[in-house]
């Protein structure tokens, strides 16, 4: 059996497992990533939290293929360096190349939302295609693309951004400096700003009371008052839908995947969500007449994406 070291390299964790040929994680690791740090620093933890994996798992380091690194911002992939990232203050770091001093084994780093994309199509809800997309709905929205079995990330290593695609040029502005982009409207965050609108715009919503016994708004709060019967729940659902679906659609009419996977704390709505999105789109992509359609679907392998991904990025390659 061969093993591979995934780790996925967050703004406040940083996550390690090692994952049998066969895609199964065998053991996990994780520590905090305690920013701001030097980077020499955060790769020596990912170093530390890999082989603590590697010991959880009965392992050693000759039982090791290879270690992949998922990593918010623009990982070049080819020379091995993290080119930028914003949220970990890292601009021109050789990961690579440092983390092979601790470990001594081929060593991969991509973008993080692409690593989990990559895990979804060898492992998970996209499996068997071809071609997919992978659209994460979080903080923000994160897109990774897989054509031909391969990442995509364009000539410079920052591709598939399709958050940061505009579906509204009048629409609030976004923190890379558009205006009404797609992870305004379609993340977790856009959708609480929504919610939060929809109350103040109806003090008689049962969100208020919702937010009394929660002690917060969350992306929950809308589709709860929605299965309660508020109709100020159900018409904020209804918005977050519809912006959803064209991003979907505009992301299916450019990429025509066999899978576009949907994953995120949302996507936990299941059929509320996925029943009119899929109905939705299927008015809205340019190919509706056709017999062949994207299939849309919701992501398998929830935070264990990024890991299983990174592990066999040498795959990828």
């Amino acid at each position: 059996m061969k093993y591979y070291i995934g780790i996925d390299l967050g703004g406040t964790n940083i996550k390690a497992g090692v994952v049998s040929e066969d895609f199964e994680i065998v053991a996990k690791a994780t520590c905090k990533t305690n920013l701001p740090r030097p980077a020499e620093d955060i790769c020596k933890d990912m170093a530390a939290v890999a082989l603590e994996a590697v010991d959880k798992a009965g392992l050693s380091l000759d039982d090791i293929e290879a270690v992949g690194i998922g990593t918010p911002g623009t990982a070049n992939s080819a020379d091995g360096i993290i080119e930028y990232s914003n949220n970990l203050g890292f601009l021109d770091f050789h990961v690579v190349e440092l983390m092979k001093t601790f470990i001594d084994k081929p060593c991969y780093v991509e973008n993080d939302a692409n690593a989990a994309a990559y895990g979804e199509y060898v492992a998970g809800a996209a499996k068997g295609a071809n071609n997919a997309v992978c659209i994460t709905l979080g903080t923000g929205v994160g897109g990774g693309i897989i054509i031909d079995g391969k990442i995509y990330s364009g000539s410079n290593f920052a591709g598939a951004e399709i958050g940061h695609t505009v579906i509204d040029p009048n629409g609030p502005q976004c923190t890379c400096g558009r205006c009404g982009c797609f992870e305004v409207f379609s993340s977790a965050t856009g959708l609480v700003r929504m919610t939060k609108e929809a109350m103040e715009a109806d003090k008689t919503s049962v969100m208020w009371k919702m937010n009394e016994e929660d002690g917060k708004v969350s992306a929950r709060t809308a589709f709860n008052a929605m299965r309660a019967g508020d109709k100020a729940g159900k018409e904020v659902v209804d918005k977050y839908i519809n912006y959803l679906a064209c991003g979907i659609a505009n992301t299916i009419n450019i990429f025509q995947p066999d899978i576009l996977c949907i994953g995120g704390g949302v996507c936990n709505e299941g059929d509320p969500l996925l029943l009119p999105l899929k109905e939705q789109v299927a008015k809205e992509v340019y190919t509706r007449n056709s017999e062949k359609n994207s299939e849309i679907v919701i992501a398998k392998l929830g935070n264990d994406a990024g890991i299983i991904g990174a592990a066999f990025l040498g795959l990828s390659r």
